[in-house]
């Protein structure tokens, strides 16, 4: 078995860039939503939704900055391009998103789509004894999870 400068396997851990670098892409494409519904809400909500998805769109933006570097630590490289994005992402992209509710509902799918992805590099992170990719999905699926409670909290 061949080992990395972390003393983890080569193998898994060039396993574990691709799906950082998938969680990095779907990421880009979660802030680009969050910055449209930021900017294009409407309605009795504007004021609460304007400075939630500000809030979710900043912390979206340390957390693409955290996964790049981890992509570097494990001697990868992050992907980089929109072209990229697009390509390897799978968050839905929402288009002239205006309403509350229906923006609230993409931030929920969006986010149930990223705890997927995680969930994965949680188990493959765990299996590769990785315990800075498995400490950092940990927090993050802990921290999305409560964020979809709320804001389903909020829809009903």
């Amino acid at each position: 078995m061949t080992k990395t400068i972390l003393g983890l396997d080569k193998e898994k851990t060039n396993a574990l860039v691709a799906d950082l670098n998938t969680l990095l892409a779907n990421f880009q494409l979660y802030y680009q939503n969050l910055r449209g519904l930021h900017w294009n809400i409407k309605g009795k909500n504007f004021f609460e939704l304007h400075v939630k998805f500000e809030e979710l769109y900043t912390d979206s933006q340390m957390k693409i900055d955290m996964i790049a570097e981890r992509v570097l630590t494990l001697q990868g490289e992050p992907l980089h391009t929109f072209e990229d994005y697009i390509k390897v992402g799978s968050v839905p992209v929402g288009k002239s998103v205006s309403n509350d509710e229906e923006a609230v509902r993409l931030v929920v799918s969006s986010l149930t789509e990223l705890l997927s992805i995680e969930r994965n590099i949680l188990e493959a992170s765990d299996d590769a004894n990785d315990e800075g990719t498995n400490s950092m999905m940990s927090d993050f699926i802990a921290e999305q999870e409560k964020t979809i409670w709320m804001l389903n909290a909020w829809l009903n």
